[in-house]
């Protein structure tokens, strides 16, 4: 029996995978303790106790970008952050830390490290985020999604996978996805996503191609988004959902996507085989169209700005490339190539090699 801390959250690419290695966890030591530790604002405060798991919380603080009342405070709410992980991993005897990054991560790191207990960082994205730079300078190892993100002693794992998600990697049944969304079986399937949240311009692009679309024999998933404010559709060759349940189906019943290049994105998509038109968001970091290196040197997709995505790019590039059954065919076996199935059990089997080499130290 093992007791581990996973610490990560804000987002659902810090959260799910960190959900997907407490599972593996709990699946190979059924003895194992796992908590997770996160923020009471982040999507880890509903997620993580609806998957069983126990989550405590330390307050939310954003590293402080310039001089103002609260980077003068900051300093000590974040050394008491750090002292309230050491005493819970002294009270429950952590033998382990494993983060994903996001606000909680940075005070579990240094807990980690002022206890003397192993650490492992995973990093999904190509470019770090402040909190995985910070830990990577003193972690055992850091796991990442993509190679060569400059970080110490990296390691490619690739993306802990959704179980779902693995499942299609194994078996994919593409017509049986297609009728779980009142879609035909056997007629060329775009998938379109942004995310949970959307993606207002290629909301707005591909609702202005719609005619083309279906002229040219292609039907569509389009999954809009909850705050797009774009009402659901069910009907021939197109259906609109606010949100899907069921990425998975949605995955397996495309033939190609359009979509933001997030880290999970692209994981999945490449695991599964599914070529696409990646579309990077445009706002913050740019770290999006770093995740896109591997996968667009090995011809599994196309990287277009979010500039130049418009109806002219629809009508010009998309629809002939969808309309080249050979070209499907090399992209889908380009992307799997590069796909990693088996994120979650790589990443494990790191964790237990640092905790068996702690232990023998």
């Amino acid at each position: 029996m093992t007791n581990y801390l996973l610490t990560g959250g804000g987002t659902a690419g810090h959260v799910n995978p960190l959900l997907s290695l407490a599972d593996a966890i709990t699946a190979q030591d059924a003895q194992a303790k796992v908590i997770a530790l996160g923020t009471a604002e982040g999507l880890e405060s509903g997620l993580v106790p609806a998957r069983g798991y126990r989550l405590e919380t330390i307050e939310r603080l954003p590293f402080p970008r310039k001089p103002s009342a609260y980077a003068l405070g900051f300093p000590f709410k974040f050394l008491r952050a750090v002292a309230q992980v050491r005493a819970l991993i002294r009270k429950e005897k952590i033998e382990a830390v494993v983060g994903f990054g996001g606000y909680a991560s940075a005070p579990a790191y240094l807990a980690a490290r002022f206890e003397k207990i192993p650490l492992v960082i995973h990093e999904a994205n190509a470019l770090p985020g402040i909190a995985n730079k910070i830990g990577a300078k003193f972690a055992d190892v850091v796991a990442v999604a993509f190679a060569g993100t400059g970080l110490a002693r990296e390691q490619l794992t690739g993306m802990p996978l959704r179980h779902e998600i693995e499942a299609i990697t194994v078996r994919r049944n593409q017509a049986e996805a297609r009728k779980h969304f009142s879609l035909d079986e056997s007629t060329l399937t775009l998938l379109v996503t942004g995310g949970s949240l959307g993606a207002k311009k290629l909301n707005d692009v591909i609702e202005a191609s719609r005619t083309k679309l279906a002229a040219a024999g292609i039907q569509v998933l389009h999954i809009v988004g909850g705050k797009s404010g774009l009402t659901p559709i069910t009907e021939r060759g197109y259906v609109r959902l606010a949100y899907c349940d069921r990425m998975d189906l949605a995955i397996a019943a495309a033939d190609f996507a359009v979509s933001r290049a997030g880290a999970s994105t692209v994981s999945e998509f490449a695991a599964v085989g599914l070529p696409a038109v990646y579309v990077p968001y445009a706002v913050g970091n740019g770290e999006q169209r770093f995740n896109l290196q591997a996968l667009l040197k090995a011809g599994g997709g196309v990287m277009v700005l979010d500039k130049d995505f418009d109806e002219q790019y629809v009508a010009s590039q998309l629809i002939p490339l969808l309309s080249s059954a050979k070209q499907l065919n090399e992209m889908a076996k380009a992307a799997a190539s590069v796909g990693i199935k088996d994120g979650t059990q790589r990443l494990l089997q790191l964790v237990l090699s640092v905790l068996r080499q702690g232990k023998k130290g």
